[in-house]
């Protein structure tokens, strides 16, 4: 069997995006699965829309997911380059065969001209598509063009009347006609850089690439790549589509315009969301294991990985589902970690000094330790913890609710001789202050935990009220109950 060889190929105009982030990642489990290689590609043709760091940032937020890859422009392999904008000596050899062929022409349509072109054609009701006003010049017409200053694009002679077909390795088999693809299609710009469907052709087959995974926006771009490689007499990748990723509530793509959803890599970083659950998470986004598990590790994602279980229906982005996983490694995280990665959202908060003592990160790492059980993400701690980073909790209607019982002063005035009488407020003394309480009053149950509880941390639920009480600290938990009493 020839060895795999896949490939991601983003182009440097913006951050990670999720659906983005999956194509790389199905990629990598592909090629890990099969012992393949994986190769980063830099589609940077596009020299107006590339950011600054936008190659960058879309290596490190990959390393961070916790891929790697076996070529790349900062570890080049055979293939290279790997940032197309320094293949230029590679295509342009390509195009002039083409050209020699026949199987390309120069076009000079200007871009105004192929406006009212199109805008004429729907008028008529027709699809747009270029004409081929250009296709059969003559070479004094060449010339004459070219004496008048006008730059050509290169354009691709399209088969008529060809059908199209392939196997995709996610839709089954897929055909087109050659002649609903919009007509010859550009394959060279006027600055020289060679376009998208040209490149990656060109790419692939240079790159030996054996499977392109791709989302399925790039479906309609196959027929034309097909039209490259059987122009130059080359095999044909093995083409796999994945479905689109959709917005859970709302059922329609996920767009980058849709604000109700975080959709970039580095937002969940800075948030405080963990590696291992975003791998998680991204692979079952458009794949599913054999069985109802679906809390695995890298390496058991990688061991069972099939594309064979790529689905066809649309893969739902669920929030939930992603706080659900997180929140299952944040369980098993050591609690030392997770402290350390608390600590930051707190001190940007206000609420911690940026060099604490270590009796304070004690005190912290106790807190935090309170939450560990239920948090979804790192920087819910600022929200969570609140009651005892705030000087007098705001009773909602359900605390306030609580406080209304007939027995609430009996038990609230007894608990505050308790606390009051106390040399160490710790856990263990607290849980023996509240059954003095219950014993002293007769009151127990609800009765009896639900207004200390309230009057302390203003809250009607929470972590374990004696640890809430050790934590807040005697002069405060004092302090909240005489604002209640």
């Amino acid at each position: 069997m020839t060895k795999v060889r896949v490939r991601y190929a983003p182009s440097p105009t913006g951050h990670l995006h999720i659906g983005n982030a999956r194509t790389a990642l199905f990629n990598y489990l592909y090629a890990r699965h099969h012992d393949g290689e994986f190769i980063i590609r830099i589609e940077d043709t596009d020299q107006k829309r590339n950011i600054e760091d936008g190659e960058k940032s879309q290596l490190e937020n990959l390393k961070w997911l916790g891929m790697d890859w076996d070529e790349s422009p900062a570890n080049p392999g055979n293939y290279g380059p790997y940032r197309q904008s320094e293949r230029k000596e590679i295509y342009q050899p390509l195009i002039d065969q083409l050209l020699a062929s026949n199987r390309a022409y120069k076009c000079y349509c200007t871009e105004e001209e192929l406006e009212a072109e199109r805008e004429a054609q729907r008028e008529r009701g027709e699809i747009p598509r270029y004409s081929g006003k250009c296709a059969h010049l003559t070479a004094s017409e060449q010339q004459a063009k070219e004496a008048e200053g006008v730059t050509p694009v290169i354009r691709f002679r399209v088969p008529r009347n060809v059908e199209y077909k392939f196997d995709d390795m996610v839709k089954g088999e897929i055909t087109f006609e050659s002649d609903n693809v919009g007509g010859d299609f550009v394959i060279q710009k006027r600055d020289g850089m060679p376009t998208y469907n040209f490149a990656v052709a060109v790419d692939d087959h240079e790159m030996k690439i054996t499977h392109v995974l791709r989302g399925d926006d790039h479906i309609a771009n196959t027929p034309k790549q097909m039209m490259i490689y059987e122009a130059f007499g080359w095999d044909v990748p093995k083409f796999g589509h994945m479905t689109l990723i959709i917005n859970s509530e709302t059922g329609k793509k996920l767009s980058k315009r849709d604000e109700s959803i975080l959709q970039f890599i580095e937002q969940y970083r800075e948030l405080g969301y963990l590696p291992e659950a975003m791998f998680n998470f991204i692979a079952l986004l458009g794949w599913s294991p054999v069985g109802e598990d679906e809390l695995f590790s890298p390496e058991e994602i990688i061991n069972m990985f099939d594309a064979n279980r790529l689905s066809k229906s649309p893969a739902a982005f669920d929030g939930k589902k992603l706080e659900w996983i997180n929140n299952h490694y944040m369980k098993q995280l050591e609690l030392d970690v997770l402290t350390d990665m608390c600590l930051p959202y707190l001190i940007a908060d206000g609420r911690m000094e940026e060099t604490p003592t270590p009796e304070r990160l004690e005190w912290l790492k106790k807190v935090v330790s309170l939450y560990q059980p239920q948090m979804s993400y790192a920087a819910e701690i600022v929200e969570v913890s609140n009651l005892f980073f705030t000087e007098h909790p705001v009773l909602d209607d359900a605390a306030k609710e609580v406080l209304a019982g007939e027995t609430v002063p009996t038990v609230l005035a007894a608990f505050k001789a308790q606390l009051e009488a106390m040399d160490v407020v710790d856990a263990p003394t607290v849980k023996a202050a509240i059954k003095t309480v219950q014993k002293e009053t007769g009151i127990k149950g609800k009765n009896l935990f639900m207004p200390i509880r309230v009057a302390v941390s203003g809250q009607t639920h929470g972590p374990e009220l004696p640890d809430t009480v050790e934590l807040l600290g005697k002069e405060k938990a004092l302090a909240h109950l005489n604002q209640v009493l």
